[in-house]
């Protein structure tokens, strides 16, 4: 999958994922909107656009989708 918005430089906060290259973690946008609305999170934030929250959502959920589990013994 491909996330246009979403960065990865090892010279920008050690590769984590980020927005547009910005030294915004796809991770603290997460953290951020976890009770706020995305209004007061680009007040907040004035170099964000909408679509940055959206792509950082996206994001987390394909990779929650990909991760892999051990399998369960019983």
């Amino acid at each position: 999958m491909h996330f246009d918005r979403v960065t990865h430089d090892p010279a920008v906060m050690g590769g984590k994922p980020c927005i547009r290259g910005l030294r915004v973690t796809a991770g603290m946008i997460l953290g951020v909107a976890t009770g706020e609305s995305r209004e007061r999170i680009l007040e907040a934030y004035p170099y964000l656009e909408a679509e940055d929250i959206d792509a950082a959502l996206a994001y987390a959920a394909w990779r929650l989708e990909e991760r892999e589990e051990p399998p369960v013994v019983a």
